[in-house]
């Protein structure tokens, strides 16, 4: 009967970045219903095909369900089970061991798309342990947005879709199919059906791009230039904010200086956009107040990306648009606990200068290691040998580039412990596999720490399976056997009463409230200036000589170099269907994309004698897939926009589930990456295609 459901209020996660709040109906410890919910903060009812299929996780018949150790040679499949006093005593013997002859920085900590608290929990065990390596993918996710806005203007610029825009410029975020962090698309639905312009920029023909007054179809990889171009209109034709350029920016001479050669005829050759549609969206953007830059995580694929959004941050401050109501803004967190004390920052005072990225000199700010210096160091050894890992909510086999070169790191390991819902090709390869519980059956905070001013209540639904415990279970128990006691808990729990303690909530307060928001304030540099230190938005970096940084955002060139012997060019896209490299196992969504497809223009199929439907062979200097033809003019006639994280559940552990067979990271490389994030092409790579005739 109906009137048996439980209805439970929560947030979304480990579907996306999370953010929509549900109603999730309960019966007997069975999710039986989810709906988005309508007083939703950042979704006001919408949910996508991911949300309403999350159920499914939980009762998968593959789904791990006990530890297990290898049993046979790595990668060969074979498991025995284990309790789990006995896998965390045997994770605890080998992290401390190598420890013992490499040091703490001998073991990483490694963590994919952060999905909850678990992430900062890693970290704090990882700084608890000696170690200063959380390895994440953040090179091409969230940080260079984050950490080029604190050099340029002190803080990260979070688009604001909570007020009116006259217009949001949206950039390289195809938000109605993959969500972006706390940018739920539905708030920006909701303007546009008020009014709100839109100018998209895109290489491909995505669905706001059909309601945009404007739409740039750039070449991949080209987003710097066009940028550049985007200042040079703003500046040259005077459409600046001159009062707050006079009163608020340093450097602003040299920036107009500098932008005089990259006029719109200068760079249609290197982006392939009409001048004329260039002039138009940089005017449109310039004379609409307030307007929005929608900025996506595309922008942090090729080795131009701190470049490319120093221009974009530039001109988010010249055009007025930062930190005002419906702009760019400066978040305020709520009342919780710092970051840095949650993390136990203090106890690895020396971290900044033992990192691994440190020998490389990346950019200041960055804390976590990139996955390239992670595979240096496993490999040569550089700068120091990485014997060990750990790894939650990540599948680098498939989200690393340069796969080849990340399973040989894998196996190169002495030890390696993942915890994950379901065996996947990387799992496959370590020595112990936990089995996590997953959204819906634990507490957690969603967005803590993602600069947003806001977090939310994720309170568990029903109980997770006997011996799938919460990543936040697992590595409070870890730290208690390789770290002191004294920083753990008997109840994990406490982690998250600990974040909430400043507010005076517990967490059952809070999930009552929901979410937990600071306070709305604008223009705080009128009292305060900007966080930097000449105290305004640096156009030209005051400190660049002393970081090794270009003191103005350049563009030295395409990602790669045009090469006739491949010449198309290849850049890849998220499914709106999955997260990244999971849940191809969950059979509703496999249905809705069943294989992965690769785009390809009309004219380009009739070229390569290429039908719909047919396999076809990707291939670059690095390697050689196969993906499906979806022949659609979305995309230009030199572009080719394969498919991202594809793996195959069904074909069982002797292939490893066939990883190599369609994944996206096999066509790319880790051997040229921009210093400043250690950020690896992953956009605009010189390809050629052929059908695939056996």
């Amino acid at each position: 009967m109906k009137d048996d459901i439980r209805w439970v209020k929560t947030h979304c996660a480990r579907m996306d970045h999370g953010g929509c709040s549900l109603l999730v109906g309960v019966k007997d410890n069975r999710i039986v219903s989810v709906r988005g919910d309508p007083d939703g903060f950042l979704n006001k009812g919408y949910v996508c095909a991911k949300g309403l299929a999350s159920p499914d996780r939980l009762t998968h018949p593959d789904r791990l369900r006990y530890p297990l150790k290898r049993a046979g040679r790595k990668g060969e499949g074979k498991w025995e089970r284990v309790s789990w006093p006995d896998a965390i005593n045997e994770i605890a013997k080998n992290l401390n061991g190598i420890k013992g002859e490499y040091g703490a920085k001998g073991v990483v900590f490694c963590q994919g798309m952060p999905k909850g608290v678990e992430h900062l929990v890693l970290i704090r065990l990882a700084n608890l342990f000696g170690s200063p390596n959380v390895v994440s993918v953040q090179d091409v996710c969230h940080a260079p947005r984050e950490i080029t806005g604190i050099h340029t203007c002190g803080f990260y610029p979070v688009t604001d879709f909570h007020h009116q825009s006259k217009l949001v410029l949206v950039w390289a975020s195809n938000i109605t199919a993959t969500n972006e962090e706390g940018e739920i698309n539905s708030l920006l639905v909701e303007q546009i059906e008020k009014g709100t312009e839109l100018v998209v920029i895109d290489p491909r023909k995505v669905d706001l791009a059909k309601k945009a007054k404007v739409w740039l179809q750039l070449r991949p990889g080209t987003d710097g230039a066009l940028a550049l171009s985007f200042l040079n209109v703003i500046i040259g034709e005077k459409l600046y904010d001159e009062d707050f350029v006079e009163q608020w920016t340093y450097g602003f001479a040299d920036l107009a200086s500098h932008v005089r050669d990259y006029t719109p005829e200068a760079v249609a050759g290197i982006t392939r956009v009409n001048p004329d549609l260039i002039r138009k969206a940089a005017r449109f953007y310039a004379r609409s107040h307030p307007a929005a830059l929608q900025w996506g995580n595309p922008l942090e694929h090729t080795i131009n990306t701190f470049d490319t959004l120093r221009a974009l941050v530039c001109l988010m401050a010249i055009c007025g648009n930062l930190d005002v109501p419906g702009g760019n803004i400066q978040a305020s967190e709520p009342d919780i606990l710092s970051l840095g004390k949650f993390v136990r920052s203090d106890s690895l005072p020396s971290k900044t200068q033992e990192m691994l990225h440190a020998y490389h000199h990346t950019i200041p700010r960055l804390m976590t290691v990139p996955p390239a210096m992670f595979k240096d160091a496993v490999l040569k050894g550089h700068p120091y040998p990485v014997k060990g890992a750990y790894m939650q909510c990540t599948n680098p086999l498939l989200a690393y580039a340069d796969s080849r070169q990340t399973y040989e790191a894998l196996m190169k390991l002495e030890f390696l412990a993942v915890s994950d819902i379901f065996m996947t090709p990387t799992a496959a390869l370590a020595d112990i596999v936990l089995p996590a519980a997953t959204h819906f059956e634990f507490n957690d905070i969603g967005h803590y720490g993602l600069g947003h001013g806001y977090i939310l209540a994720r309170p568990k639904v029903v109980d997770p399976p006997d011996e799938c415990w919460p990543d936040i279970k697992i590595l409070n128990e870890l730290g208690r056997g390789i770290t002191k006691e004294e920083y753990w808990y008997e109840d994990y729990n406490q982690l998250l009463e600990d974040i909430l303690q400043p507010s005076s909530l517990n967490y059952s307060e809070f999930t009552e409230r929901k979410y937990l928001q600071g306070p709305e304030r604008f223009r705080k540099y009128l009292s305060k200036g900007f966080r930097t230190p000449t105290g305004k938005v640096e156009l030209k970096l005051s400190r660049a000589e002393k970081y090794r940084l270009p003191p103005l955002p350049q563009f030295n060139g395409l990602p790669e170099e045009d090469d006739t012997e491949y010449p198309l060019v290849l850049t890849s896209s998220k499914n709106p269907h999955y997260l990244h490299s999971s849940y191809r196992w969950i059979k509703r969504l496999r249905e809705k994309r069943p294989d992965p497809m690769v785009e390809i223009h009309p004219e380009t199929a009739l070229r390569y004698e290429i039908r719909e439907g047919d396999a076809v062979i990707i291939e670059t200097r690095y390697g050689k897939i196969t993906q499906i033809a979806h022949v659609t003019d979305i995309v230009d006639t030199d572009v080719i926009n394969a498919s991202h994280g594809w793996w195959f559940p069904e074909a069982g552990p002797d292939s490893l589930y066939e990883w190599e067979k369609s994944n996206f990271n096999v066509l790319t490389s880790s051997k040229k990456l921009g210093r400043e994030f250690g950020t690896p092409n992953l956009k605009g790579i010189a390809c050629r295609i052929r059908r695939d005739t056996y």
